[in-house]
């Protein structure tokens, strides 16, 4: 394929100048900032939320927009629970509860991991029906209502159709399997020679079809979307996101690269019924980030494609990172409205973004609405890195390099770099990182302000080729964690006001606003915050009793709007993120207390190996070793590219305790430790045989990593 070609098809042709439209004057900066209006109506084919909130994202075009506006910025103080059920029977077995509920007719269908589905009584909170679907658990995270069916995957790669009333299985298909579309899979190795994959992401029903996605580029899947017949199951049509031979795009890959390629649509897509067209995005290429094996572009991975929705032909695409190592898989729900640019009525489709960028393109063409410049990037010949990446006009959402001014400050001792750096055999932190920028949390947009609002997330990433067992970390070991919430002017591509808090908001932590004037989004602490969609001042908290990696809804009953969440915690970014299965409905002058505060994550990147005493380890910390938990002692081999390679990697010492650090006689290496950020000693580089002694003074916890090798990090608790 021509360079020229890769990156939106027949939409943009290679560099493409700056939209002077984007030359407008932006909003201002801060809290209070005027709003982006006017905003156009709406188009009625997209649907809207109101008294029910039948998809996830809420219409076909994910805005996450409700339009009731009983609860107010003037009265939303007064909510309260109306009702709270524990739908696993108060399990905190440790799984993601990610589903995000729909309601129909005073009736929420939320899925549990556990590989339940329910059907709930939205205003009592009453278990109206409860269906099994499995036992091999996965994420969940929501169901598709259509032609009086509930519509749920499993985590045995299995769509079932239940029926709306009763939750009885009216049919069920087993997806990913060989000879849908590609004769050359081996079943038993999965798909292609790479892993099998899973199904993924909230189901979309429209016009008689539903739309399936997947999840596994990681371990190599390659990733397809399919179209479901609602009536039966069949599938009508797949499409790959790594291309086959004959296929458009199939020569992006290097060799046979293309069967392990990854490229998933891990998220659900948007749709524009009036143009037929289904929005999918499709994420990182495998291997994730050693791109020294799959030379070329990639497509489809990294893209946003518009597929005809009755018969999976790609319209267009556009590509926003060519030939992906930084993880940077973009999936994100995208959003679509019509927007008021200068004297013209535009209709978008907002793509984005790990990257911090927005890519807001013409949903029927896939123009860039601001315009793409094509940048040269930094090179390693070794990655076969592509020479440049998109850059789209206005600014980045977030900054895209770490900063020693926020929770982006460095672990000290590693190579960093701005967005695009390239790396090979050394572990090297970067941002925006594996979690963003924003990662997966929907976006909302909101047309009384005209702003699209997202969380996003202020954590590195440190990543090298993973060759011969070197460290792949997407969260350096001791660095602190945030993030925030941004709000952007889709006109302008341009921030008009950010609120950075305690806690990463790109992880589900979808937004809810409404015409109330009031915004919803939950954290990782429990905690749900309604704001003032204006400014993101706060309004209203509630404690949840988990963490909240889901969108908020709201539904209205005989007049009344309520507002609910399902808060069941999550594994990423941070690990130790309270878990649970609390689903909550909340009204003006609700009854139901708070649930008890649970103990919030650790706001940094915590060692979890087992403490060892230090009495045990003789009060000595041996450098370059693995610690063997079976002997007590430290490994016999010197390792000089794991993270744990400090034995033992957590120590626990009274105060006043001396801790000597030994580079053993027989390493071949230099080997160090220094603590950050709070600089409480250094050894210095030490020779094979050398050692360095220190006392601690004061209780506190101790990070240090080895200046050598920076990604082999311990720590040490004194009590």
């Amino acid at each position: 394929m021509k360079r020229r070609d890769f990156l939106t098809g027949a939409a943009v042709a290679g560099t493409v100048a700056f939209n002077p439209l984007r030359q407008q004057p932006a909003a201002a900066e801060g809290a209070g900032s005027r709003l982006a209006l006017p905003v156009p109506r709406q188009p009625v084919a997209l649907g809207r939320a109101a008294r029910n909130f039948p998809k996830v994202g809420g219409d076909y075009g994910n805005q996450n927009h409700s339009t009731l506006r009983t609860i107010t910025r003037g009265n939303v103080r007064h909510l309260g629970g109306a009702w709270h059920i524990n739908v696993e029977g108060g399990s905190t077995t440790g799984r993601a509860q990610q589903s995000t509920i729909v309601a129909q007719d005073g009736v929420l269908y939320v899925q549990s991991a556990q590989q339940n589905v329910f059907a709930v009584d939205g205003r009592t909170g009453e278990i109206k029906w409860k269906t099994n679907v499995g036992s091999q658990q996965t994420n969940m995270r929501g169901v598709g209502l259509g032609e009086g069916l509930v519509f749920t995957t499993s985590g045995a790669n299995i769509v079932y159709a239940l029926d709306q009333e009763t939750g009885a299985v009216v049919w069920q298909r087993e997806l990913l399997i060989p000879g849908e579309g590609d004769p050359g899979c081996d079943p038993q190795n999965g798909q292609c020679g790479g892993n099998r994959g899973g199904l993924a992401g909230a189901i979309v029903y429209w016009d008689g079809l539903i739309y399936v996605g997947t999840e596994g580029s990681t371990a190599g899947a390659r990733g397809r979307a399919y179209a479901l017949n609602a009536k039966t199951g069949e599938v009508v049509w797949t499409f790959w996101g790594a291309p086959g031979p004959g296929e458009y795009g199939n020569d992006t890959w290097e060799g046979e690269s293309w069967k392990t390629g990854g490229a998933v649509c891990w998220i659900h897509p948007a749709i524009d019924p009036e143009l037929g067209l289904v929005y999918w995005t499709f994420g990182n290429p495998y291997p994730r980030t050693n791109g020294s094996t799959r030379g070329g572009a990639n497509l489809f991975s990294n893209c946003l494609v518009a597929i005809d929705a009755k018969t999976g032909k790609r319209r267009w695409h556009f590509q926003a990172v060519h030939h992906d190592i930084w993880d940077f898989d973009n999936v994100m729900a995208p959003v679509l409205a019509d927007l008021q640019i200068g004297h013209r009525k535009r209709k978008v489709v907002v793509y984005g973004s790990k990257s911090g960028m927005y890519f807001i393109l013409d949903r029927e063409n896939g123009k860039p609405v601001h315009g793409i410049t094509e940048r040269p990037v930094p090179q390693d010949a070794r990655q076969k890195t592509w020479p440049t990446q998109p850059f789209p006009g206005g600014e980045p959402f977030i900054h895209q390099a770490p900063s020693y001014h926020d929770t982006t400050r460095p672990v000290p001792y590693y190579p960093t770099g701005a967005i695009y750096t390239p790396f090979w055999d050394e572990a090297t932190i970067l941002f925006p990182g594996a979690g963003g920028g924003a990662d997966w949390s929907y976006l909302s947009f909101n047309p009384h302000t005209g702003f699209i609002y997202v969380g996003y997330g202020l954590i590195n990433s440190s990543y090298s080729n993973t060759n011969g067992g070197r460290v792949n970390t997407a969260r350096p070991l001791g660095e602190y964690f945030s993030g925030g919430i941004v709000a952007v002017d889709p006109r302008t591509n341009r921030p008009v006001w950010r609120k950075e808090g305690d806690w990463s908001l790109a992880h589900g932590n979808g937004i809810l606003t409404t015409a109330g004037r009031v915004m919803f989004q939950g954290g990782p602490d429990g905690v749900l915050v309604a704001m003032d969609d204006t400014d993101g001042r706060d309004l209203w908290k509630w404690q949840c009793g988990a963490g909240v990696h889901t969108s908020p809804i709201s539904y209205e009953i005989d007049g009344e709007q309520y507002i609910a969440v399902l808060a069941g915690g999550n594994s990423l970014p941070y690990p130790d993120i309270p878990k649970g299965d609390h689903l909550w409905a909340f009204k003006l002058g609700g009854k139901v207390g708070p649930a008890p505060t649970p103990a919030p994550p650790s706001k940094r990147n915590q060692i979890r190996t087992p403490a060892v005493a230090g009495s045990a380890a003789h009060n000595t910390i041996t450098l370059g070793r693995i610690w063997d938990a079976a002997a007590n002692a430290p490994g016999a081999a010197e390792n000089t590219v794991a993270q744990n390679a400090m034995s033992p990697q957590h120590m626990t010492v009274p105060v006043g305790t001396e801790v000597t650090f030994a580079n053993p006689a027989d390493n071949a290496h230099t080997h160090g430790a220094a603590s950050f950020f709070e600089h409480e000693f250094t050894t210095g580089r030490l020779k094979p045989g050398e050692m360095h002694q220190h006392t601690f003074t004061k209780a506190g916890e101790y990070f240090y990593n080895d200046p050598v090798f920076p990604q082999s990090t311990g720590k040490i608790v004194v009590q």
